[in-house]
């Protein structure tokens, strides 16, 4: 039986924190989130939509968070189209474009933007170049209005006196800057999947507790069976 810890949330960034940057999630980062689960409240925040989440750590799991509370939606999205007008949007996009277009670097591939619910996704070198191209350009502009970081999701989560958030990009450019400095958050800066989870042992003692509880039992079990 898991130690379960009420008024407790643990965020978690997906790309570089749950997976490996644009993969899918392992079969043990899976279980790991099913397992966590049974002591605090989880949470994933990120800019892409729903349905890319979902690719990456399965409809599943992504709809167990959302339904893991009765008092509040754990999924909450804003429309960046609703928001500016689509005038303003098309402005923006064009202006980008033509920038791109001028821009002396070594690679240039497609998609260069990328249209989110609640950001656009500019990628100077475009977003088909390859992992190993990537790994060489990592860092790209995450274009949002003022207030639409991740801290965003912070305003839904009032019933929380403990929040904990993991990401990997919390340098002062990252996307997870803004929500591992927020005084409301007790942030983490891992630097793998396999961090993250290390990282909860020291953090969140009930679940390290839940672990070694759940290993216990495992090791009961076996040792009941061949006493038999």
């Amino acid at each position: 039986m898991a130690i379960r810890k009420p008024g407790v949330i643990a965020l978690f960034d997906v790309d570089g924190t749950l997976t490996a940057p644009r993969k899918v999630a392992t079969p043990n980062m899976l279980e790991f989130t099913q397992k966590l689960r049974e002591v605090v409240t989880v949470g994933v925040v990120g800019g892409s939509d729903l349905a890319k989440i979902s690719e990456q750590l399965g409809r599943t799991v992504i709809m167990i968070m959302i339904m893991s509370s009765l008092k509040m939606a754990l999924s909450h999205t804003q429309s960046l189209k609703s928001f500016l007008g689509e005038e303003k949007l098309k402005e923006f996009i064009d202006f980008t474009l033509h920038y791109i277009a001028d821009l002396d670097i070594p690679i240039k591939r497609g998609t260069f933007i990328e249209f989110r619910s609640g950001m656009l996704n500019v990628s100077p070198i475009g977003r088909n170049c390859s992992q190993e191209e990537r790994d060489e350009f990592e860092k790209y502009d995450k274009v949002f209005p003022n207030g639409w970081d991740k801290t965003y999701c912070l305003r839904y989560l009032d019933d929380f006196l403990e929040i904990h958030f993991f990401g990997d990009k919390t340098y002062k450019v990252g996307n997870d800057y803004e929500i591992y400095e927020s005084e409301r958050t007790v942030g983490h800066k891992v630097t793998s999947p396999e961090d993250t989870e290390e990282q909860l042992y020291s953090s969140l003692p009930c679940y390290a507790q839940s672990k070694l509880l759940n290993l216990w039992q495992r090791q009961f079990h076996v040792f009941n069976f061949m006493s038999l």
